[in-house]
């Protein structure tokens, strides 16, 4: 099958369709997709890029009449654009599946289709959850035996921008009780950021350093200054690659390091004992919520703690990992807040506590 088909190969468009691909028969899954820009509120800005939009691609896995939502975000560091995406799902050929129930075999044949394309993996994953979810009734929290009430707060992000934008931002967060601020910059960027949201607010931070930090002892010292500041941990301080340099920074750390860039996949993580206190999950890095579940189990086996992330995405990807929420020991699933035009209405904040409904799927209707 593969030989039959190359992500180089032109995706499929059917005439008259509003640029969506289709595939499929109506009793059969019949997968479309289309290319979607998200806005966002503000320009976003981490070590390393500064962004006004995110490309993303939606998805749809319809069967006998119900229809399953999926997405794929791409930020700027997974490597996939929108042509990658739909290049890759061209090659998807659901039509040879007449079980929607059968996950572990569909989502095992989309893994091995080509390596990487975490994203347009995870759009797939995502929109045959919904689909089953749908077709069972329930949504998945209740599925997996979660109890949605159990499922935490989540922080609102404040990229790194000027001291007025800063403060601006952090004020219209006041509805959250954690922020998540971007550093990784330099020491006087860095510092400033923490200083202009404190200048605001005494509310618990979780800083994000994105792989900013090259030298462990700076970034030592770095968090030693951030321990006296109300933090409660530091999210990839050091390069991905850094093994070593980390392993001897969370040993001498006052604060719990929680790894990001550096955990990808299942595979990751057994490296990643000692040398991270915690993970971060996102469904766009794991290729969704099959692969996600299993970090989780495999990450409390290691007594790691957990993270539910996500990137800029509408509430379509949000709402599917929230999903997981549950099981978490943070959550940063404000992903949905930064965009300003979402297609989806889903799951819910309610003073900054992430609100499962009772949807079936993973809990959203498009607007």
């Amino acid at each position: 099958m593969l030989a039959a088909c190359s992500l180089a190969d032109p995706v499929p468009v059917l005439a008259g369709s509003n640029n969506i691909a289709r595939m499929g028969g109506s009793k059969s899954l019949q997968l479309t997709y289309h290319p979607f820009d998200a806005k966002l509120v503000h320009p976003f800005t981490v070590s390393g890029n500064t962004r006004t939009m995110t490309p993303i691609v939606l998805t749809e896995i319809s069967y006998d009449g119900v229809t399953g939502y999926g997405e794929a975000s791409m930020p700027p560091y997974l490597g996939e654009t929108q042509a990658s995406v739909m290049a890759f799902l061209g090659c998807v050929n659901l039509k040879q599946f007449n079980n929607p129930f059968e996950l572990e075999d569909i989502l095992s044949y989309v893994d091995k289709i080509a390596i990487n394309n975490t994203a347009a993996k995870a759009s797939v994953d995502i929109a045959l959850h919904d689909l089953v979810g749908k077709l069972v009734g329930k949504p998945w929290h209740i599925l997996w035996g979660y109890t949605a009430a159990k499922a935490p707060v989540t922080t609102f992000t404040i990229g790194i921008d000027t001291e007025t934008v800063v403060r601006e931002k952090t004020l219209e967060a006041a509805s959250f009780k954690v922020l998540k601020v971007k550093i990784g910059v330099d020491e006087v960027t860095d510092k400033m950021m923490i200083n202009t949201v404190r200048s605001v607010t005494d509310k618990p931070i979780r800083v994000d350093a994105n792989q900013g930090w090259k030298d462990k002892n700076y970034a030592l010292s770095m968090i030693e200054w951030l321990s006296e500041r109300n933090v409660e941990f530091v999210e990839q301080p050091m390069p991905k690659h850094s093994i070593d340099d980390m392993a001897w920074l969370t040993e001498h750390s006052p604060l719990p390091t929680i790894a990001d860039e550096s955990c990808q996949r299942l595979a990751d993580i057994p490296r990643l004992k000692g040398v991270f206190d915690g993970i971060n999950i996102k469904l766009m890095k794991c290729t969704g919520m099959r692969e996600a579940s299993k970090m989780i189990t495999l990450a409390e086996a290691y007594g790691m703690k957990r993270m539910i992330g996500c990137m800029t995405e509408t509430s379509c990807a949000v709402s599917a990992a929230a999903q997981l929420a549950p099981q978490m020991d943070y959550a940063d699933l404000d992903g949905n807040l930064l965009i300003a035009n979402d297609c989806f209405s889903g799951m819910k904040l309610v003073d900054g506590k992430i609100t499962l409904n009772d949807e079936a799927g993973i809990g959203v209707r498009r607007l």
